[in-house]
């Protein structure tokens, strides 16, 4: 295959990088605008603690969410763990559920007079818990948020994994743990970077689980900007800032990401692979899998069906309707399908034809979702005002912001998925006479559909929770769950809100079984 890309291909890829960095470019002009008050937030003494701290929180979950979801992933997929497709489904839950409601549930069940402490109080006349504002809170919300990202994206790797290539290891003696270290890891390590990549935003951008956990970041200095002051100038700036940390961890990510392909070389062995026995481990994996599921998804449930329960106990009305419910389903679908659409030529772009300039494409369209939603919604409020004003206040302005601030998600899931085919097999199919569409529809789109459905979900779970740029890009009326979340929780109407926050949780939950279902069953692996 030559190593020079279509034009077309390279000006598509261009142009859908151009408009996910159209925030990118707001935030320029905002702060060169600025002039010296740009300067004076960047000379601040607070900036570089702001810094740190937001550092500190980053390097802790992502490394935490790794440490969960790849063992997780292994489990449910390799081995023979009990119950394993329930822990595939359960395990990947928490990520529906969104940082502010998990922030808010770790308050009531082990905060200042939470449930905890209430346990231990009557028995043991304990007084006070550990302190769980700060960063520990900011971890243990975001660390349950975000490691279903890793999960599922290495838990697909995993199910495609050609099992012949672990098999001629094991028969050059090779140990398991050998095996593992030399021949898997090194083939899911694209995804497994993709997942950290993908945590290490959703960090960096996060504002409510550190609002509530009253932990100092970037992200949070940027919306009390923005809410303080009429001049934008130092949010711009602050949110420059975060862009900056983002080309950092985009450059440890491309680090470690390697530059060892992991397609097959052929078809791969039609066969599932051998399910690994875990004999005396499989008590505390079994252990392990259930604290994970225990705290990431049990304690949610229970505080919010706890306060679900006293809402049917209030004289006024519940005043439900199942509106938001529709609304969020169909616009996460139409979300989902245009992250994926558009993450497309980037992504065979990236895989196909590396070089600086399609690295710097790739690199550049992870911009936005660095960035805070409010930040995203003002820019493209900027845009649309001066220079789109059919768009304003449309659906197609909100459905656009969502694909700005979750492509990187689906980018993930296309290159992922990508990476793992040869294009040996498409260079076949182009031998015989097939133009470049046909092949990639014949050929490499049944390969790389598990990775696309797995971007998909990822946005899709994404979108159903988003909040501040559902607040301020929706058309007057257009209520989701997540607004419905917002509308009560901002009044501490905790058990008003937990009833939409149930439902989005029981909305979601079937498409996880279904992903889960479907990568199984396209790699040959049972559930």
């Amino acid at each position: 295959m030559s190593r020079r890309p279509p034009a077309p291909l390279v000006l598509v890829a261009a142009a859908i990088v151009g408009l996910v960095a159209l925030p990118l470019a707001y935030l320029v002009v905002r702060a060169i605008e600025g002039g010296g008050r740009a300067w004076d937030v960047l000379s601040s003494r607070g900036l570089l603690e702001l810094v740190v701290d937001t550092g500190v929180l980053v390097v802790a979950v992502t490394s935490t969410a790794v440490a969960v979801g790849l063992p997780l992933a292994w489990l449910t997929t390799r081995t023979d763990l009990p119950w394993r497709g329930f822990w595939a489904t359960a395990a990947a839950l928490p990520l529906v559920i969104p940082s502010y409601v998990a922030a808010l549930v770790f308050l009531a069940a082990f905060g200042p007079r939470g449930l905890l402490q209430r346990l231990l109080e009557g028995p043991f006349g304990v007084e006070r818990v550990p302190e769980i504002y700060g960063l520990p809170g900011a971890w243990l919300a975001l660390t349950v948020a975000t490691y279903p990202f890793v999960f599922i994206l290495t838990a697909a790797a995993l199910r495609d994994l050609d099992p012949s290539l672990e098999e001629a290891a094991r028969g050059l003696g090779r140990s398991r743990l050998t095996t593992f270290r030399r021949v898997t890891l090194p083939v899911v390590r694209p995804s497994l970077a993709a997942g950290a990549l993908l945590v290490a935003l959703y960090t960096i951008a996060d504002f409510g689980a550190v609002s509530l956990m009253q932990y100092d970041s970037l992200t949070r200095a940027v919306y009390l900007q923005y809410r303080a002051l009429f001049d934008r100038t130092p949010a711009a700036v602050l949110a420059l800032v975060l862009v900056a940390i983002t080309a950092v961890v985009l450059a440890l990510e491309l680090r470690a990401r390697g530059r060892v392909s992991s397609y097959r070389a052929g078809s791969g062995s039609p066969r599932p692979p051998t399910t690994i026995p875990l004999g005396r481990w499989k008590a505390p994996a079994f252990l392990f899998c259930s604290g994970v599921v225990g705290i990431a998804l049990v304690v949610p449930l229970a505080v919010l069906g706890y306060w679900a329960g006293r809402a049917f106990t209030l004289d006024e009305p519940l005043g439900w309707s199942w509106r938001p419910v529709v609304n969020s389903v169909g616009i996460s679908v139409v979300a989902a399908a245009a992250a994926v659409a558009a993450s497309l030529p980037v992504g065979v772009l990236a895989a196909r034809y590396p070089s600086t300039l399609s690295r710097t494409l790739e690199r550049l369209s992870y911009a936005g979702n660095a960035l805070p939603g409010i930040v995203i919604a003002l820019s493209l409020v900027f845009f649309a005002a001066n220079y789109a004003t059919p768009v304003y206040q449309t659906l197609t302005l909100l459905v656009f912001a969502y694909v700005v601030r979750f492509f990187p998600q689906a980018l993930a899931g296309s290159y992922a998925a990508l990476d793992r085919v040869s294009p040996r097999l498409e260079e076949a199919g182009r031998a015989l006479g097939r133009g470049p569409a046909k092949v990639f529809a014949r050929v490499t789109a049944p390969l790389v559909a598990p990775g696309l459905l797995a971007g998909g979900a990822l946005v899709f779970l994404s979108t159903m929770k988003e909040l501040p740029a559902t607040l301020l890009l929706r058309p007057i009326g257009f209520e989701t769950l997540a607004t419905e979340i917002w509308r009560y929780t901002s009044v501490a109407a905790y058990s008003r809100a937990a009833l939409p926050a149930l439902v989005l949780i029981v909305v979601s939950a079937p498409l996880v079984y279904l992903l889960r279902a479907r990568t199984a069953s396209d790699a040959g692996t049972p559930g």
